[in-house]
This record gives C-alpha cells, sequence and structure tokens, in this order.
C-alpha cells in the first residue's frame, strides 16, 4: 500500500509517501507528481521517501525522471538514500549537465 499526502509551503510543495513504491500504485504516484509539478507556481517540488520501505524497478524509472526534472529528494534510512544516489548518479551520466542533486536529510 502506498499513502501519498501534500504539504504545501510559501516555497516549496512536499509530496509525503508512506508505504511501498510499487505496481499497482505507481500509476497514482506518476499522476500525483505531474498535477504537483504542473501548479508548483515558482516552488520547488520535494519527494519525501523516508517511511518508504520499498522501491521497485520500475518505481526507479519514476524517481529518475523527477530528478532529471529537477525534484529534490528527502529521505532517511540508508538504502532509501543509496538508490536515490545511484539513480542521481546514472541521471548525471546520462545527461552530463545535470548538477549534483542536493543530499538527503537525515
Amino acid at each position: 500500500m502506498l499513502r501519498i499526502s501534500t504539504s504545501d509551503t510559501r516555497f516549496k510543495r512536499r509530496l509525503i509517501l508512506e508505504g511501498k513504491l510499487v505496481e499497482p500504485w505507481l500509476g497514482e504516484f506518476r499522476e500525483v507528481c505531474q498535477q504537483a509539478s504542473q501548479t508548483l507556481e515558482g516552488r520547488k517540488l520535494v519527494i519525501d521517501l523516508t517511511d518508504v520501505t520499498v522501491i521497485s524497478c520500475e518505481a526507479e524509472g519514476i524517481l529518475s525522471d523527477l530528478i532529471v526534472q529537477g525534484a529534490k529528494f528527502s529521505c532517511g534510512g540508508i538504502l532509501i538514500r543509496h538508490v536515490l544516489k545511484r539513480l542521481a548518479r546514472k541521471c548525471h551520466d546520462s545527461h552530463g549537465s545535470l548538477a549534483r542533486p542536493a543530499r538527503a536529510k537525515v
């Protein structure tokens, strides 16, 4: 199961994910991200993965797209942090000009 909550401030929109980032919930996650990105109005998009326990291979593709689009991430666990760093390196290597991603918050 996956729960997605939204928290808006003046400078950022935070999508807070809880649970497993796997099918059949990836379609919903993708849709929420698209809607959130379209209505940022100058704010930064932050994806909070602190309470995510599993990330599927398919979800990694969505996260890679978000990295390329400039989303920032927040996470607590070492495994999720490792996945994000690996994806950021892969995106950086394939796009060359991407800036180094922000460090994950502990």
